[in-house]
Formats: C-alpha cells, structure tokens, sequence
C-alpha cells in the first residue's frame, strides 16, 4: 500500500509490476498515514484535511469507493489506529476544540460513530499506538507530551513530557513492557 504527498493511495502486489488498485486519484489531501487491518482485509487512509477513509481490501474495481470515510480532526488526522476486531478506530490529530484522540465506532450511524473524544495535546496529537494486551492507546503530541490512555473506561491515565519538540514516533515491544519514543528533535 503506497500514499503520497498528491493524496494518491495505490495497492501492489509483490509479483506484479501495475498496481492492483489506486484508491485514491492524486488531488487528494496529502496522506498522513496508512493501515492495513490485522485481518488484512480493510485498509484506511488518514489525511492532512483531517479525514480517515477505510476500504474493504478485496475490491474488483480499479477505483473503489471507501465503504467509510469521516472527518475525525477539524485540521489534520495524523495516525490511527484498528481496535479489536477493526470496527473500533482510534484516531490522532488536531482540532479547534483540542479533542487531538478520538475513538469511532464504524458500526453505528455516521452522527453517532464517535464514541469518545479526549482533550488532551495542545496543538495536536501526532502519533498514536495501540496496547491490545492492556487496553490502553499511548498518544504522543506536538509539545513533546505523551498520554496513555485506558479505552475501557476512556479516561486518561498518565501524561508526561517525554521530549521537547514533536512526537514523531511510537513503538510497542510484543510483550507490552515497554514502548519507544522518537522526536522531532
């Protein structure tokens, strides 16, 4: 799965020299970040406009339409993440209120599809991880902040300045003791 600063997202196969889909056309909001499910059967786009599309994989259509598109982030979704068995999102950004994570439902109505909204990340949320074993999502954000989360009773557990610039990335080891954190700096 490929996307691009053109806001084009196209599908190959490792066989293949042509893509297998483009779903998306150049033109677009430039991609922020891109996911396959852990199914593999559900691909979702976050973009600098503050959207996240979500397509079924095995499309036969060269152009699919997504199946799920919404405006998570009033300015920019960064990252997300699949939850559970992938009709949970969460989502990293930035928006006008400070609500930087959001959990979605994709099951429910479009109005109602968001579950919760955390205020937290002045200036917005850049990345985010998932921790399935905990039930936690850690965020980290532009000031250098990370918070972590417990989905299950969506409130926040900690928040500490891990850096000084920007969060860029988040890793978690397999056994959940640990997880890294890279900067801009």
């Amino acid at each position: 799965l490929t996307g691009a600063q053109d806001g084009s997202v196209r599908m190959f196969e490792w066989t293949r020299p042509q893509q297998l889909v483009c779903f998306r056309q150049a033109g677009n909001a430039r991609v922020t970040r891109m996911y396959f499910n852990s199914q593999g059967n559900k691909c979702g786009v976050a973009d600098g406009e503050g959207f996240l599309s979500i397509w079924q994989v095995n499309q036969t259509t060269s152009n699919p339409k997504p199946y799920l598109s919404w405006q998570c982030h009033s300015k920019t979704t960064s990252d997300f993440a699949f939850i559970t068995s992938s009709s949970l999102v969460a989502t990293s950004g930035q928006s006008n209120d400070n609500r930087n994570v959001c959990l979605w439902d994709s099951l429910v109505s479009s109005g109602n599809s968001l579950i919760h909204a955390f205020t937290c990340h002045d200036h917005g949320a850049t990345v985010l991880q998932y921790a399935p074993k905990h039930q936690l999502l850690i965020s980290g954000g532009r000031k250098g902040y990370i918070c972590i989360f417990d989905i299950r009773q969506r409130q926040i557990l900690y928040t500490f300045q891990a850096h000084e610039s920007a969060v860029k990335a988040l890793a978690l080891d397999p056994s959940e003791d640990y997880f890294v954190t890279g900067s801009a700096e």
